[in-house]
């Protein structure tokens, strides 16, 4: 088949799912055309079968905001045009649902029948599709998408509790490939963990946008209690607009000097590599690709109960679930797992064993067996 894949191209989860996805189908045989306006982040290597077409939106003093949405929907025409491409799929609805319904009825004037799937993943549809000035377009783009899939049961009742959609949804889960990532640490990981822990304090981490939704002072909170009952460092691998409450939050609790912010990463890994716990207390999650990230590499998560992560974290078993802001319990329950070397290697264990629920090789029939239904209407 050739694909041809929407995404936005950052470190976002969407992105990095479509990224490892057309990457897997690539691996498999199907010539993959990744559609955006930069090179996705998780593209970094020469890939045969994997093409990667720009989206260059048009500048013009006229226009205050430049019309992505035309110059994709452009551009979406002229690769299936020229390209050949059997079928687009689209990740997050926002505005690639829409473009792909225009450029798939302009096709259409050129005798050209090109079905299109939309893939939900999470804020398209719980925070910015709810937006008065975007609901009535994400109904419509949902309600004419040729499949919608989404990535966790929660996010198929969200969509369905706030949009009048009349089209079936199926989920599929997000997924991971485990090559990428350690169940246990290399020589390398020990001695860069041992430089960040010198006395073998326990490596705790966050990983996200910085984000009001992901409650990154929950996690500081959750440290502190932590650190009052042994050795430990955090790690906060990210950036985003909360990060300098953050920082004031680390002064005024008085443990700066156990906690490093280390940025934007180009791999989950390299964080996880060397942790022993990873904390993740958000308002809400579609899935929680951030905690599945963490279950390959054999951390056990601390994480809310909240929209999909009961679908990823196993309370009791890969890790423990609390209610939002239970920054309490969420304590209590790292202690259990750090408490003693015995029980942190069961935690690693029971985390790495759940993840493997969630492997390219289990989710990728599942979108191929949603290309070869359209394609064969």
């Amino acid at each position: 088949m050739k694909i041809g894949i929407v995404l936005y191209p950052t470190f976002g989860g969407s992105g990095v799912v479509a990224t490892e996805l057309g990457k897997a189908l690539a691996l498999k045989g199907h010539e993959i055309h990744f559609i955006s306006y930069n090179q996705p982040v998780r593209l970094d290597h020469f890939h045969p079968n994997i093409r990667y077409h720009e989206v260059r939106p048009f500048h013009y003093p006229l226009f205050d905001y430049q019309p992505y949405e035309l110059a994709l929907t452009s551009k979406l025409v002229d690769v299936t045009r020229y390209e050949g491409l059997d079928l687009l799929h689209v990740h997050y609805a926002i505005p690639h649902a829409s473009a792909a319904y225009f450029a798939q009825q302009i096709l259409k004037t050129h005798n050209i029948n090109i079905p299109f799937v939309t893939t939900l993943h999470g804020t398209d549809i719980t925070l910015v599709g709810k937006h008065p000035s975007f609901e009535p377009v994400i109904t419509f783009s949902i309600n004419n998408s040729d499949a919608v899939t989404v990535v966790s049961q929660s996010l198929k009742d969200d969509t369905y509790k706030h949009f009048k959609i009349e089209n079936g949804i199926e989920v599929i889960h997000n997924f991971i490939g485990h090559d990428s990532y350690c169940e246990e640490p290399k020589a390398e990981d020990l001695e860069r963990k041992k430089e960040i822990a010198p006395n073998g304090e326990r490596v705790i981490c966050h990983m996200s946008n910085f984000r009001k939704v992901k409650r990154v002072e929950d996690v500081v909170q959750i440290f502190k209690r932590i650190r009052e009952k042994m050795p430990s460092k955090l790690l906060l691998a990210g950036d985003g607009p909360e990060r300098y409450k953050i920082e004031q939050l680390c002064t005024e609790l008085g443990v700066c000097s156990d906690v490093e912010m280390v940025g934007n990463v180009q791999t989950a890994q390299e964080i996880h590599c060397i942790s022993d716990l990873f904390i993740l207390p958000s308002q809400t999650e579609s899935f929680g690709l951030a905690a599945l990230e963490a279950l390959a590499s054999g951390v056990p998560v601390i994480s809310s109960n909240a929209g999909g992560l009961p679908e990823v974290n196993k309370d009791g078993y890969s890790g423990f679930l609390s209610d939002v802001g239970d920054v309490d319990k969420m304590a209590k329950d790292a202690l259990k797992i750090l408490e003693n070397d015995e029980s942190l290697s069961k935690y690693r264990k029971q985390a790495y064993d759940h993840s493997l629920n969630f492997t390219i090789d289990n989710i990728l029939p599942q979108y191929e067996e949603v290309y070869n239904r359209l394609l064969k209407k």
